[in-house]
């Protein structure tokens, strides 16, 4: 007769610990800072926090014990991600809160990040210099309590301000950016980075300035997993902005140590996918330090979509050092916005949102995602492109189409709306002026380009009047999220905070990848157990420490 195989691992512990039914699995997933034990016992698979597992016959004959189905290890939300990346930036979590232009990521929400052991990143698009030094200066008092950004957007149409933004960085002391929007690298970035490198006694180089970038196409995140171009080190040089020890020490460094993969998101989007955005970007990763030897390990986060438990998990899943979020932020009560934006994102669903021309890079027919429900921007935006791309000179233009454009977008004649561009560009940039007096249809980009970046700010400061036009940064990431919290206390657009819906994604994140473990080992979980509703950060902690 054949020897009877010993099972594949058994359970040793007390009967008594087990506990079978769909309630109990609930219970044991939701204390994701414990082990769990599934275990077959003689109600059927029963679970258990408590025991030791073996694999093979026990040494001891005579201890009680059962086979073991499967087992989860403990996985508490601040597990979750790149350890190195954590340790780097200072952080608990590997989240981060991501920059909204027109400071809509503010000095408070970057604070509630900070706090809750998250970072956030300020967002200084579309600010005027002096408004980006006021957050610095509020932002500085927290300088030794918890880590904190600021965002730096690519500018073609204003390389001079990207430029000031950048002297006001490094003037100020700001260390760490998160680069986004870049078509193609700039001066001011790269000066950003290399200046104050320095190499120590024992020969490893220091770069005091860190770059975080956002991006979404291939071609643009492998130059930022690469040295700084020569070319540029050079003319830096040139000008004297940074020494040739420098330049030359940058030849070693990557202008970016993370990148952000940015898939389907609000505002600057390429509408990526992120299954297959992610993939690519790890890939470039590996490549680029085979090719390379940097001695500084990179790393690639995930934003774009992610909103509820499940996102983030499978963030997590693929191997992303971190998640961003974005768009769900803007409806948090921390967010500098108006109460009615946070009240359309919050009635948002997932195909409620619509691509749009940028205000930034309106000539270059590159687009901003945008909320659809509720405004008629989308469809004005779009528009105005089409009458800038198919005529030379407003007086082109069909008298019906000039009618509507005064009448309902510019909501004066374009003569009136002229004077008012030139107003803000006689401040900002008066090349512009000088250029469109010479050429009719940047005159007409210049006026088009104002109603849209206006329509932002109609939105952030909620002018009754203009709500039509209101231009709200969202992507389907907002109805998924709102779909999540429905029927919870994070319905209320009130009740958003950003450390709380931080800390719910990474708690649920953490439970259903423990869910996964378990069914990839043959147990079925029961339904309810791997619904991850919103709770408050008090019964998080609760639970963590149960």
């Amino acid at each position: 007769m054949p020897q009877k195989l010993p099972p594949h691992a058994i359970w040793i512990g007390e009967r008594t610990e087990l506990r079978a039914g769909a309630t109990a699995f609930k219970e044991a997933v939701s204390n994701v800072g414990k082990p769990i034990y599934i275990v077959a016992h003689d109600e059927g698979p029963a679970i258990t926090h408590h025991g030791t597992m073996v694999w093979g016959e026990p040494l001891i004959s005579n201890l009680p014990s059962e086979h073991l189905l499967g087992f989860a290890p403990p996985l508490p939300p601040a597990n979750l991600g790149d350890p190195e990346f954590k340790k780097d930036l200072g952080l608990r979590y590997a989240y981060v809160v991501g920059a909204m232009a027109n400071g809509i990521t503010s000095v408070e929400l970057v604070r509630a990040a900070g706090e809750a052991g998250m970072i956030g990143f300020f967002g200084t698009g579309g600010l005027p210099l002096h408004q980006v030094e006021r957050a610095i200066d509020r932002l500085s008092m927290y300088r030794e309590v918890f880590p904190y950004g600021f965002n730096l957007i690519h500018s073609p149409s204003d390389p001079q301000l990207e430029s000031a933004v950048v002297d006001l960085f490094i003037s100020r002391g700001v260390q760490l950016v998160e680069a986004s929007a870049y078509l193609a690298l700039t001066l001011p970035l790269v000066y950003f980075r290399v200046k104050g490198i320095h190499q120590r006694p024992d020969g490893c180089i220091v770069c005091p300035n860190r770059v975080v970038a956002k991006v979404s196409r291939v071609e643009v995140a492998s130059r930022f997993f690469a040295p700084p171009p020569p070319k540029m080190l050079n003319e830096l040089v040139r000008l004297g902005k940074v020494t040739q020890s420098e330049a030359q020490l940058a030849g070693h460094i990557p202008l970016a140590q993370e990148i952000t993969g940015e898939a389907d998101s609000g505002g600057h989007t390429d509408n990526r996918p992120a299954l297959t955005l992610l993939p690519t970007f790890l890939s470039l990763r590996d490549e680029a330090m085979r090719r390379y030897q940097f001695n500084l390990r990179l790393r690639v986060g995930l934003g774009g979509g992610i909103a509820t438990p499940e996102a983030a998990a499978a963030a997590f899943a693929m191997g992303a050092a971190y998640v961003l979020t974005g768009s769900i932020n803007q409806a948090c009560k921390q967010a500098d916005t108006s109460q009615t934006v946070r009240e359309m994102l919050g009635q948002a669903a997932q195909a409620d949102v619509a691509m749009a021309p940028a205000a930034d890079m309106f000539e270059m027919g590159v687009k901003v995602q945008v909320l659809k429900r509720g405004t008629m921007f989308a469809m004005r935006a779009a528009k105005l492109y089409e009458l800038y791309r198919n005529y030379d000179h407003y007086d082109q233009l069909p008298q019906q189409a000039r009618t509507t454009v005064e009448r309902d977008f510019l909501r004066s004649s374009f003569e009136q709306a002229w004077q008012q561009t030139k107003l803000f560009f006689q401040k900002r940039d008066p090349s512009q002026i000088e250029r469109a007096e010479r050429d009719p249809k940047h005159q007409m980009a210049l006026v088009f380009r104002s109603y849209l970046g206006q329509s932002s700010m109609w939105a952030k400061t909620g002018d009754p009047s203009r709500k039509m036009d209101y231009q709200i940064w969202c992507g389907p990431s907002m109805g998924a999220f709102n779909a999540w919290v429905k029927d919870s206390f994070l319905e209320d657009v009130t009740q958003r905070c950003a450390a709380t819906i931080g800390l719910n994604l990474l708690y649920g994140a953490a439970g259903l990848i423990r869910c996964s473990l378990l069914r990839n080992q043959g147990v079925t979980v029961p339904r309810p157990a791997a619904i991850f509703k919103p709770i408050t950060m008090e019964e998080i902690e609760k639970r963590l420490q149960a």
